[in-house]
């Protein structure tokens, strides 16, 4: 066995933070209403033994910014990865590289997301080369799929290799031969599971029937924050009307299946957890349980994601090493692009100088350490479509959230005594100095990245061709990785 900690980073998707059990208490003002309770207890016993970072969120909350920045430590205005279904920019600088580069064998499964242009089945592999971003070994994964009875994975050709029974299932299964490997070899190895749920559709056809019946009766009632809405930010034809009658009725039971779904992915977290004390793994192996986004499920009047509000933007973040991690709850404010920097320093591992998050380890580790003053989101518009008008950029610390539209509407909530974030502060005088401070920081921050806060279109026209990403606020793509179609372009 390696001198070096071995890594296994398993991240869901559209898992919020308030629907683990875990999480439940976690407010001074008040608690979420989980009504039912969660039914997570593997993820409940992992954050008994894990630096539970209970404030961490998601850089941009939809799936392609937030994965591009876990892989790089970069932020979206530098990736150029501003929405969904663009091909990212390979980096020599990725976290796979550096863990390759370092002797770690690497392997990556489930889905990927930064390489398809849209859904269909010719964008679903990823060839080997750049595009991997360093995961260079073992490969078993898919560019988008969230019907789970339909799964299926690329190697290294472009020949699909069905899974059979349950996907989640099945990429633990693969997941548990990388552990046996790892076990018997003498290098270390990071793993990074990449699992589907609890991401919609979500029907009862999509989630095993031994977790459907946890929730197939339960009542989801609506809370306090819900409003009557509308989706036009996700669909130009989503209006009033389209809620009332097509997401309204059928909200209680998304909610179920959700739940459900929810308690499928604990399931195989508890496999993993298994695996790894009987293979005598735990000791050597740092455990990193997280999520890619939230879900906003009718709160604020809004369905999905991709917005600074909490039910979207916060997610869990549990890091598990016996005896080097102290199992605690920390307020500090991880973002995503602090992922890459604070599990390489983790591991005793350089952190590429053009990593722009922030090494978070001694935290991590329960030791002093330079805490965040706020972690900075951007919100670059449309989840995948070239549509203008709900443009943000957002500043939240320990206590509160300030946000800006790209409109000029200001927000300010204080999400420890206001969890549902019911009252808008911004206008409050008593409140004009958290705002202010907030306000300022975020402003300093997006002139260190050369963040100039633009319609969604405008990135189309100066970042992107063809949904390939040519250059970020800080990034250009080399011109061996550029596809010969767009040399005129």
């Amino acid at each position: 066995m390696s001198d070096r900690p071995n890594l296994v980073f398993a991240f869901a998707d559209q898992l919020r933070t308030q629907s683990c059990g875990y999480a439940g208490d976690r407010y001074d003002g008040g608690t979420y209403a989980n009504n039912p309770e969660p039914y997570t207890p593997n993820i409940d016993r992992l954050a008994e033994q894990s630096a539970d970072v209970r404030e961490a969120v998601a850089v941009n909350p939809i799936c392609c910014p937030y994965r591009a920045s876990l892989v790089t430590g970069k932020y979206p205005s530098s990736t150029g990865m501003v929405i969904n279904e663009l091909r990212a920019m390979p980096d020599p600088d990725a976290l796979g590289h550096v863990l390759g580069e370092h002797g770690y064998r690497t392997s990556y499964l489930g889905k990927w997301h930064m390489y398809g242009k849209d859904h269909s089945p010719s964008q679903q592999f990823i060839p080997p080369g750049p595009h991997r971003q360093g995961f260079d070994q073992e490969w078993k994964a898919y560019n988008f799929n969230h019907e789970y009875y339909d799964g299926f994975y690329y190697e290294d050709t472009f020949d699909r290799i069905d899974l059979f029974g349950y996907q989640p299932h099945a990429f633990t299964d693969q997941a548990l031969t990388a552990l046996r490997r790892g076990a018997e070899g003498d290098a270390p190895f990071a793993l990074f599971l990449s699992y589907g749920p609890p991401h919609d559709p979500w029907t009862w056809d999509n989630v095993p029937d031994p977790f459907a019946h946890l929730f197939r009766d339960a009542e989801f009632p609506d809370p306090p924050n819900y409003a009557d809405g509308h989706a036009r930010y996700w669909h130009p034809e989503w209006d009033e009307q389209w809620w009332l009658d097509n997401w309204k009725p059928h909200r209680h039971r998304k909610r179920q299946v959700y739940a459900a779904q929810t308690a499928s992915l604990d399931w195989e977290i508890g496999r993993l957890m298994h695996a790894m004390r009987r293979l005598g793994l735990e000791e050597d192996t740092i455990f990193v349980f997280t999520s890619d986004h939230g879900e906003m499920f009718g709160s604020q009047g809004r369905i999905a994601k991709k917005i600074f509000y909490e039910e979207a933007a916060r997610v869990p973040f549990l890091v598990r090493w016996p005896g080097t991690v102290e199992p605690r709850v920390t307020d500090a404010c991880l973002n995503t692009p602090d992922i890459a920097p604070t599990l390489l320093r983790l591991m005793d591992l350089p952190v590429p100088d053009s990593m722009e998050g922030q090494d978070l380890s001694p935290i991590v580790r329960g030791r002093d350490g330079e805490r965040p003053d706020a972690a900075f989101m951007q919100g670059m518009g449309h989840t995948f479509q070239w549509h203008d008008g709900d443009e943000w950029r957002a500043a939240r610390d320990g206590q509160h959230v300030y946000a800006t539209m790209l409109d000029g509407d200001e927000y300010l909530f204080d999400h420890r005594r206001d969890p549902y974030q019911l009252n808008n502060l911004a206008d409050d005088p008593e409140y004009r100095d958290v705002r202010d401070r907030l306000r300022n920081w975020m402003r300093g921050k997006m002139d260190e990245l050369n963040d100039s806060f633009r319609p969604t279109t405008w990135y189309r026209d100066q970042w992107v061709e063809d949904r390939v990403i040519l250059r970020s606020a800080t990034r250009e793509l080399e011109p061996r990785f550029r596809p010969e179609h767009l040399d005129d372009a």
